[in-house]
């Protein structure tokens, strides 16, 4: 059976708002093996957690999600070709034996994911322009790795283009949410998918990262969903 490596939820809409989650699933595709133990497949180095169910609650008329159908253990569509990382033979301390799998094998998967994935969404994109781009993460409250905890409720990343960024940050705050601008990754390294569709073409986009723990269960996932409805209409509204 194949596997798709995109699901469109809701209807794109030109002058509208695509959410794109790059790290939406924890699919393994029949036919790879990790290597690794099924549990996980449920933790962070496997999908971001809760940013499917974020995406779909935000679902709504001029908003539409883009979500990726196969884990970034198997191929991270958040990285440019060649770039370390792309298939981690090793996240936050465990092994990933699977992904020990030579140049022939990780163009075979290139092919059969990260290819189809990326020119199906600068299709759409192309075909129903949104006023508003937002690729939508989430990041660990403290990795295995490292004993430092996050304090950051939500981190905004950006690259060259800071526009949507600019508005978002000082509209988080306001909530009293502990914002990271930049944190806790930069968006300046770790940007690959807004670099190929919103920066290479001007198209107004923001990139949020929200703590796990904030949206592990229903309640969370409803509460920030609503939070990036609101967020995300203001900006908008903002880049009028």
């Amino acid at each position: 059976m194949k596997t798709e490596p995109y699901t469109l939820l809701g209807t794109p809409a030109e002058g509208g708002i695509l959410v794109i989650a790059d790290h939406a699933s924890n699919h393994v595709p029949e036919g790879i093996d990790l290597g690794i133990p099924a549990e996980l497949m449920n933790q962070h180095i496997a999908v971001d957690i809760g940013v499917a169910a974020v995406a779909e609650r935000m679902i709504a008329p001029g908003t539409a999600a883009w979500l990726a159908g196969i884990s970034r253990l198997v191929c991270d569509l958040n990285r440019d070709i060649g770039m370390p990382g792309m298939f981690p033979e090793v996240s936050d301390g465990y092994d990933i034996p699977g992904n020990r799998i030579g140049d022939e094998g990780r163009a075979a998967r290139v092919a059969a994911y990260f290819d189809p994935y990326h020119a199906a969404l600068e299709k759409l994109l192309g075909e129903a322009p949104p006023a508003l781009i937002v690729s939508l993460h989430s990041f660990t409250p403290g990795l295995a790795t490292c004993d430092k905890p996050r304090p950051w409720e939500i981190g905004i990343l950006y690259n060259e283009d800071d526009r949507a960024a600019r508005l978002a940050i000082p509209l988080l705050a306001a909530e009293g949410l502990t914002v990271g601008d930049q944190e806790p990754y930069s968006g300046r390294i770790l940007n690959a998918s807004m670099n190929r569709h919103a920066e290479a073409h001007g198209r107004p986009y923001l990139s949020i990262e929200i703590r796990q723990d904030q949206i592990a269960d229903a309640a969370g996932q409803a509460l920030w969903a609503e939070r990036m409805t609101r967020l995300c209409n203001a900006v908008v509204a903002g880049l009028g």
